[in-house]
């Protein structure tokens, strides 16, 4: 045991020739093939072709990215649509700076820009994923001084006799140090590494603090609603009403304000009939696109599709038309949906709710208060905006929600396990082609006749075959962590970055650098098992020694990797992908309206994904910083390349889909924290072996490794020194118990009091949601009627607004006085085939405009004193109410909402709520739980003679000042009908919509025709 000092080298596998040394190698009978294999994973990255590899790898990296780069310059200036969408459709606030059309015009740019343009063009999360690219870029910088400043001079001198036949490249990595006390190079290195990363993590996260806290002072969240909103899960069963609620947050005892409270209501199965739709209309819309491909020559067989699982009225597997089937199953959803959101009402209440406060600071000192627990056993937290909920894990208790956690955790940790082999034979075969052609003698010929060329493949080819294969990998997570209870989307997206960035450090780096070592373990094992103990076996090869040689014959690869990876930056600024999948789907495929115009909008930023990347390239750096120095200035290299290139992605390409405010950085901080235990765990590594491979009792060996144990402790130091003065500051506009500004209040009261309406901002989306309705080319227009045999506008011309010899086209409800087209569908003109002319309807806004904050149509601002235009939010004192039987907005001067105001509180006069809450229209009282008569309530009016369209902007149910409310009806149509109460029919849904519980309608003849043209089924599209 151990390796004496004269002539013994550090390592016990210091040759470049792999099967050299044959000590821990399983002994093999001729020809025998599994043996040989089981050897070569034992001894996988030991390759002659390392060098040549190396260099082949960073001249096709720089060839093919300056290529790239140069093609993206030429192309850059016509093709606007890929290289500039947010240029094209943000508004003035959010417009990028105007860009020239020369090569080069896009650096200028650039260079003006700076940090706080970043926080108003796109956003927080944006500027500091800038900033976090700068600070690995400045880090990394530090870390090439210092690693190729002092590491590399010292195993360069270092260096015994044994390294005379070693190739340059492995003379940089210190393989062949041993015996030396120069090994206190790396002891020291390590507490500079470390230094270095500790100021630039606290230098950032001072910025980081200023950043939020300009951002809490900002107009845009002074503004908001949900900047003075909490978010209460858990509630008891007992506490779940309004006035449960402001019971709840008194007893945090925060502030002296009462809030205005909504709990919320089930919404029973709408969400999965609501996705059932889009998925219906999705389908439908591709059936059409590809029958109607050529107008002039129509398939000789119509499309056929499978039914739906959920329709019992077919066979299951069944096939059917896919136009008539489609069509009919559209028309039956949207009467299911409109039949269960009539039908919601203020009962069966869940175990969340909203509590909305009149100031900022009210709301964040109450969280700051109850951020260790609510009262009741309740989590308050504050709110996000109402479109980075996840609504349906918001109502999972806690056990619930970490059971989810569990169950995702294990998933993760399965899908961990299972990669291993294959990781192994990547690692084993793409690494290194000489071990494929000890298995292979054909290809073996091949390969010594043509090293050159094997090397440039082996440099190149085994990186980006690795990197390709897990591509997909951030998708697998996403819907793993989908279910895993986070309440809000960008939370699920900071644990998807946690899971890839573990997977990626356990699987990528660790199994696929160790495991060859710690294979050797198990064919020493085998080797001496027929004369020795196992155990001893084991020992007897030195664990350490092997680990660090197995590092170090495998950084040329990592380096290699590196390189590429500004490659990749390059393919990312030339948006490849993007240009070259628009450009294939446009000529070979059949894409619909609908994904024509999603293909021309600007494209949500992945940051789970992008962050991955970056940490692992950092973690892989850094731990290979001692090994292989080089690593280094390849990384501070690719970061510099970077920080400009995801500038101008985030500038001219992307948007942040769910703005968080900057909430990534703590988890950014931690990793960061992470990857230097590594490396500091890697130098120990290098300090151990050589304290127990050389000179057994030596004190000055391991004085050496005693040295490093300080800094784990000093990194935990650092990380509670900085979650103690920061995390705070960053969290919360207010610690500490609110005071009231007299002043304010006495001004802003009533202002704020009608703009909050916590409950219909944060109302299910579900019940208002406006239902997709199917797009088809104008090109294809004339061809409906032959396709298609259900009603259309073109049937009704007989008798229209009750007069028989004049046909009035439906008008579209998005561009007034145009017709709506046939309907059922809508008819799209190829030149409008743009996201330009779309950006502005909840369906394309909601996924691709970032809630609406980039096009100005943000839906949490409250803007009190400007006229009331946007869906789900009131501008003036006037109420905009939902009509959910026709999708239109509705005003009123009073305090009623759609729905019904919520009663008095019958509990004291303490929990007593100011003002009454306002729901979603969804949100009413059923018949026997109302205060008042029905009447008195804006939704038990039905006007029949209104049916078949939506309403107008100048009927008396849309107008807000009620001019024509007393407008005699035209004279053609049908009287109107008295407003009577509607009794709930047997099955629960309203009979006065033609509900299927077998109820009737005590306001309408029983034997009057029923009402069946199209468009009366989708009086609820618009809610």
């Amino acid at each position: 045991m151990g390796l004496l000092s004269s002539g013994t080298q550090l390592l016990a596998r210091q040759a470049t020739d792999a099967s050299s040394d044959k000590n821990n190698n399983i002994q093999c009978d001729a020809d025998d093939t599994a043996c040989e294999f089981l050897n070569l994973i034992a001894s996988p990255f030991a390759s002659e072709l390392l060098s040549d590899a190396f260099l082949a790898s960073l001249a096709v990296s720089l060839a093919l990215s300056l290529g790239v780069l140069a093609l993206f310059c030429l192309v850059r200036p016509y093709n606007s649509v890929v290289y500039a969408p947010r240029a094209k459709h943000a508004d003035t606030k959010h417009a990028p700076p105007p860009i020239d059309k020369g090569i080069f015009g896009w650096i200028p740019p650039l260079v003006r820009t700076k940090e706080q343009d970043m926080v108003n063009k796109v956003g927080l999360d944006g500027a500091i994923f800038i900033r976090f690219t700068k600070m690995l870029r400045n880090i990394f910088a530090c870390l090439t001084v210092v690693g190729c400043g002092i590491l590399l001079p010292v195993n360069l001198v270092s260096s015994n006799n044994s390294a005379k036949n070693a190739s340059f490249f492995l003379k940089m990595t210190p393989q062949y140090m041993y015996g030396s006390q120069a090994f206190w190079a790396y002891v020291a290195a390590a507490y500079i590494f470390d230094a270095i990363i500790f100021y630039f993590l606290w230098r950032n996260y001072k910025a980081v603090v200023r950043l939020r806290r300009a951002y809490f002072d900002s107009p845009d969240f002074q503004r908001s609603l949900h900047a003075r909103t909490l978010l209460l899960t858990d509630i008891p069963k007992e506490f779940r009403s309004d006035e449960g609620i402001v019971k709840i947050t008194e007893e945090v005892h925060a502030t002296n304000d009462l809030p205005r409270a909504a709990v919320a209501r089930n919404v029973k199965d709408l969400p999965d009939l609501v996705e059932e739709h889009e998925e219906t209309v999705r389908a439908l819309e591709g059936h059409l696109a590809k029958y109607f491909k050529d107008p002039n020559r129509l398939p000789a067989q119509r499309p056929m599709c499978k039914v739906s699982k959920n329709d019992k009225s077919y066979t299951k597997g069944q096939k059917v038309d896919a136009i008539e089937y489609l069509t009919a199953r559209i028309k039956e959803l949207e009467i299911e949906i409109r039949e269960v959101r009539e039908s919601v009402d203020k009962r069966n209440a869940l175990s969340y709710g909203f509590a909305s406060y009149e100031s900022i600071n009210e709301a964040h000192s109450t969280a700051y208060v109850a951020r260790k627990g609510g009262p009741q056993g309740t989590i308050i937290r504050l709110a996000p905006k109402p479109n980075d909920l996840v609504w349906k894990n918001l109502k999972m208790l806690k056990n619930e929600r970490n059971w989810q956690n569990f169950i995702n955790n294990l998933w993760v940790a399965l899908l961990t396990i299972v990669w291993v082999a294959p990781n192994v034979l990547i690692s084993v075969f793409l690494s290194n082609l000489t071990h494929l052609g000890l298995l292979w003698p054909a290809f073996n010929d091949n390969l010594m006749a043509h090293q050159k060329w094997w090397s440039v493949f082996q440099g190149v080819a085994a990186p980006a075959i690795t990197t390709a294969f897990y591509y997909y990998l951030p998708h697998i997570f996403r819907q793993l962590c989908i279910n895993s209870g986070d309440v809000t989307k960008t939370s699920r997206e900071r644990h998807v970055m946690h899971k890839l960035y573990s997977f990626f450090v356990i699987n990528n780096l660790i199994v696929f650098s160790l495991f060859s070592a710690v294979f050797g373990f198990i064919t020493a094992a085998v080797n001496a098992s027929k004369t020795d103990s196992a155990w001893d076996a084991i020992v007897d090869s030195e664990p350490f020694v092997k680990i660090v040689s197995t590092l170090c014959q495998v950084s040329p690869y990592w380096v290699s990797w590196l390189l590429q990876r500004n490659l990749g930056a390059a393919i990312d600024l030339s948006q490849l992908t993007n240009l070259a999948w628009g450009s294939f789907s446009r000529r070979f495929l059949s894409p619909t309206p609908r994904q024509l115009i999603e293909l021309s909008a600007p494209q949500p930023f992945d940051y789970a994904s992008y962050y991955n990347y970056f940490l692992f390239y950092s973690t892989v750096a850094f731990c290979y910083a001692g090994l292989q120095p080089l690593a280094l200035p390849v990384t501070a290299f690719y970061f510099w390349i970077d920080s400009w290139i995801k500038k101008y992605l985030l500038l001219y390409v992307f948007i942040t889909k769910y703005e968080s405010g900057g909430m990534f950085w703590r988890t950014l901080f931690n990793r960061v924290l992470v990857f230097t235990v590594l490396g500091n765990i890697v130098i120990a590594l290098l300090v151990g072996a050589q304290a127990v491979g050389v000179y057994e009792g030596n004190v000055a060996n391991w004085a050496m490794l005693a040295a490093m144990v300080p800094l784990p402790f000093l990194i935990a130091a650092f990380k509670w020194y900085c979650a103690r003065t920061f995390d705070d500051q960053i969290h919360y506009y207010q610690m500490g118990k609110a005071m009231k500004d007299a002043e304010w209040h006495a001004g802003n009261e009533q202002k704020r009091r009608k703009g909050d309406r916590v409950g219909v901002r944060f109302g299910h989306p579900v019940l208002y949601k406006p239902l997709m309705t199917p797009m088809v080319s104008a090109k294809a227009q004339h061809l409906l009627k032959q396709v298609y045999s259900g009603r259309t506008s073109l049937d009704d011309n007989g008798t229209v607004a009750g007069f028989s010899d004049v046909y009035m086209d439906a008008m579209d409800t998005n561009r007034p006085g145009k017709p709506s087209g046939m309907a059922p569908f809508e008819v799209v003109p190829e030149h409008e085939m743009d996201f330009e002319h779309y950006k502005n309807r909840p369906e394309f806004r909601d996924e691709l405009g970032g809630d609406g904050e980039l096009y100005g149509q943000a839906q949490d601002i409250i803007r009190p004193g400007t006229p009331g235009t946007m869906t789900t939010m009131s501008r003036t004192g006037t109420m905009d109410t939902f009509d959910s039987s026709r999708g239109r907005r509705s005003g009123s001067r009073g305090p009623q909402m759609a729905g019904r105001s919520r009663s008095d509180s019958r509990d004291s006069e303490q929990t007593a709520v100011n003002a009454p809450t306002e729901y979603p229209r969804g949100y009413h009282h059923t018949p026997n739980l109302r205060d008042s008569s029905p009447a008195g309530s804006d939704y038990s009016v039905d006007d029949h003679s209104n049916r078949g369209r939506f309403l107008d902007v100048g009927s008396h149910k849309t107008s807000q000042e009620g001019l024509v409310s007393n407008a005699a009806r035209m004279g053609g149509s049908p009287p109107p009908l008295l407003p009577t109460p509607r009794a709930p029919s047997p099955g629960g849904y309203s009979a006065i919509y033609g509900g299927r519980g077998g109820g009737s309608n005590a306001s309408t003849p029983a034997d009057a025709e029923e009402d069946t043209s199209y468009d009366y089924f989708r009086r609820g599209r618009n809610l």
